[in-house]
């Protein structure tokens, strides 16, 4: 069966040349989360292609795209449970490199394949089994061009991108000082893309209960509200992290991250502000890094802004920009005297995250889970504490600081 750009194949999904076998129950009948059988599922070689078998509890509702720079293959199912699913394991085959799995966005969970060659799905089945059910691939090998063509996000994958995720009302933005500061905190990755992982520690989880701790100290100090980008560890794409700020008129978008680096050593917080050009090399590598994460999970960001919106987003972010360089001053300062800071605690990069042209956005690396000493600070609950105080008083300062210059301008 040839497939075209995507396959959809769900009791409620049937477009695009799919089809529902006829032993695929209702999806009303799907309860609890599909449990992945790890013995008996791989990829493997066959021929000059591959053939996948994912074995599960129980059929679930899938689908399947291709993409293309860097080459990937993304299979989305509604819903499955990962838990000791073994990537390595289960790729023995060369034509895929390597395997990436985890919560994409409430209700899906997302398998990413990145390939050696490009691919075509020659034939897709999901079957049922006494066990369950179990999900065959089949994949031959094509040209660049073919595959090309055939690749791309599907408009029947717009739930993934941005803005679908956020369902706020519009909120009035108010002056700064006149009301409660409103802070986005985003942390960092999540879901299928769980950011760096040293000795266990994951920067998704460490990040999730650091401004969940963040939220806490805010809420209690009065004078905030605080809205998190994720809950929970699912997928946020990094676009629509920006629209929740913009959709809750946000004052502040803080996004926290605990990065790893390969080479040299890097110990202590860094607070990162929105630059053209990154400080140094590796601000630009961690950019590329962090922005990379919506490519693996299989959407493009591309900048599609026009020339008239270009110049629009331009005037807002010279506006914009004093105002969050204050408030980076502001948290190197309160930081440096609470915990310990990088040789460089002042940096600018090109993240993504940061590119909101009216809502003062930083990034804050809170420490580098490459170094064993910060490690250990960000999972002591004592320094995460310090730590999100220091923050707290951070933006107290910021806001009296703000205050003070509209009351000057205004005069």
């Amino acid at each position: 069966m040839q497939f075209s750009k995507v396959c959809l194949i769900a009791a409620t999904l049937g477009v695009c040349g799919a089809f529902i076998p006829q032993n695929l129950v209702a999806q009303d009948e799907f309860v609890a989360l599909a449990q992945v059988g790890g013995a008996s599922s791989r990829v493997v070689d066959r021929g000059n292609g591959a053939t996948m078998t994912l074995t599960l509890s129980q059929p679930v509702p899938y689908r399947i795209f291709t993409l293309t720079d860097p080459l990937r293959m993304v299979v989305d199912f509604a819903e499955v449970d990962w838990t000791g699913f073994n990537p390595i394991g289960f790729d023995q085959t060369t034509v895929v490199t390597a395997v990436r799995v985890g919560g994409f966005r409430p209700g899906w969970s997302r398998m990413v394949l990145d390939l050696a060659e490009p691919v075509a799905i020659e034939a897709a089945q999901m079957l049922r089994t006494d066990e369950g059910a179990t999900l065959h691939l089949s994949l031959d090998p094509v040209t660049e061009d073919r595959f090309a063509q055939t690749s791309g996000v599907p408009e029947t994958a717009q739930f993934a991108l941005a803005g679908d995720r956020v369902e706020l009302g519009p909120v009035a933005r108010t002056p700064i000082g006149t009301g409660p500061l409103r802070i986005v905190l985003d942390p960092g990755h999540g879901g299928i893309d769980p950011g760096a992982e040293r000795d266990g520690q994951r920067e998704s989880d460490l990040m999730l209960s650091f401004a969940q701790e963040l939220r806490d100290v805010l809420v209690r100090a009065g004078g905030f509200d605080v809205v998190l980008t994720r809950n929970d560890d699912t997928f946020v794409p990094l676009e629509t992290r920006i629209s929740i700020a913009r959709a809750v008129a946000a004052d502040v978008f803080l996004s926290l991250h605990a990065d790893a680096i390969s080479e040299g050593q890097a110990d202590g917080a860094t607070v990162y502000t929105l630059a053209d050009r990154a400080s140094d090399e590796a601000s630009l590598k961690l950019a590329e890094r962090h922005d990379r994460a919506d490519l693996l999970a299989g959407i493009d960001l591309s900048d599609q802004d026009d020339v008239i919106a270009a110049v629009l987003l331009d005037m807002a972010r010279t506006e914009t920009k004093p105002r969050t360089n204050r408030l980076a001053d502001a948290l190197v300062s309160r930081l440096q005297k609470t915990i310990e800071m990088h040789t460089r605690p002042r940096m600018e990069a090109g993240f993504s995250v940061l590119k909101s042209a009216d809502v003062p956005s930083v990034l804050l690396e809170v420490g580098f889970l490459s170094s064993p000493k910060d490690r250990a600070n960000l999972i002591d609950p004592v320094w995460r504490q310090k730590a999100a105080q220091a923050i707290r008083d951070a933006l107290s300062t910021w806001v009296d600081e703000e205050r003070e210059i509209a009351q000057m301008t205004r005069q």
